[in-house]
């Protein structure tokens, strides 16, 4: 495992000193090597005392708890480790990575402090580091893991560390509202006046709510899903929402044409719900379901069946490029609510869902 050693710390003001009394081994976090907590922030704190610039980034992994769930613990601590490995080759030279708590990282740069730069930084960080949208090979599996990120600047954005700490925080907590697995480079004109209190309250039951009114207002399975699907592509940054009818023909509510045989969809249906990052998962199963994603550029999907108790009048399906995210559980719990409430409606109306 990669971890920082005296060669790259001593570098830096704040750890020459605190080398003088403490070993390396003991300012890294002993399961990333990353540096821990009480000195990534110290070393924050240095660096305002000093009057230096720089930008300050905090990382959260995208569902880690899923991970755990399904993979078990090793595994979501491999991935931690192979992460922080990549995070330390890839600010290697201009910057320090430190682990904040659980999956959350943080990253100091004295490189990147321009708007543009700070661009360029997160969008190596996201496509050519191999750090983030990327699939980890582990023993047995091969998670795809992204991040969401916000980043805010020193002196630019904030006078102090709290200051820095609040406006970092605020353009995290709005890319984990535009859907996750992006960055948010802090801008005064738009986040200033972010509360992250009101936007914590309009949570889950807050898009739950919108569903309900949305689909009261009009008959039909296919009307209800086009009427919901401005707040979802709001709430949870998805491009269009698909469903199959009785028949197992494929649908997009957005685009009329699109028609896709899935005949083997149940053949994955062993639940009322079914999600996957990889379509290449389905190939031995559902080989026309997979073909019919991979043909549309569809590489991560989540399936919820339509249906009350064993009938089944059709599936609602979430698809999307696998770079653009991974199926969050409330966005799972949110697309279940949906479908129940189709269902609902065609028991309701003596409706199905369009052929």
């Amino acid at each position: 495992m990669m971890m920082y050693g005296t060669e790259q710390l001593i570098k830096y003001h704040y750890f020459a000193e605190l080398l003088e009394t403490t070993g390396s081994e003991y300012i890294t976090d002993s399961l990333t090597g990353l540096i821990a907590r009480p000195y990534i922030l110290g070393f924050v704190k240095s660096l305002i005392a000093d009057n230096t610039p720089f930008s300050f980034v905090i990382l959260d992994l995208d569902n880690f708890k899923f991970i755990n769930d399904t993979y078990g613990h090793s595994v979501g601590d491999d991935i931690l480790k192979g992460v922080s490995e990549a995070l330390i080759d890839y600010v290697d030279g201009f910057g320090i990575a430190g682990r904040f708590g659980g999956d959350e990282l943080l990253l100091i740069d004295l490189r990147d402090r321009e708007y543009a730069d700070k661009k360029a930084f997160f969008n190596g960080l996201y496509t050519d580091s191999k750090v983030l949208r990327r699939e980890y090979e582990l023993n047995g599996c091969s998670p795809f893991i992204t991040g969401t990120a916000g980043c805010a600047t020193f002196p630019d954005d904030a006078d102090d560390f709290d200051e820095l700490f609040e406006t970092t925080d605020k353009a995290l907590y709005r890319g984990k509202i535009k859907g996750r697995n992006c960055y948010i480079i802090y801008v005064e004109e738009k986040h200033k006046n972010i509360d992250i209190r009101k936007l914590a309250g309009h949570g889950i039951c807050k898009v739950m709510q919108s569903i309900v009114r949305q689909t009261e207002l009009v008959p039909g399975g296919e009307n209800k899903l086009y009427a919901v699907l401005p707040a979802l592509i709001e709430e949870f940054g998805i491009t269009d929402l698909y469903y199959t009818d009785r028949n197992n023909i494929m649908h997009s509510v957005l685009d009329k044409n699109f028609r896709e045989a899935v005949g083997d969809i149940e053949e994955i249906m062993t639940d009322d719900f079914f999600r996957t990052n990889d379509v290449d998962t389905l190939e031995e199963q559902a080989p026309m379901l997979c073909r019919a994603l991979k043909k549309h550029d569809l590489e991560t999907v989540l399936i919820i069946r339509i249906g009350m108790k064993d009938e089944t009048d059709g599936h609602l399906i979430c698809a999307e490029p696998r770079s653009h995210r991974i199926w969050q559980d409330d966005e799972c719990a949110v697309m279940y609510f949906l479908a129940k409430l189709i269902s609902a409606g065609i028991k309701a109306d003596g409706d199905v869902l369009p052929e």
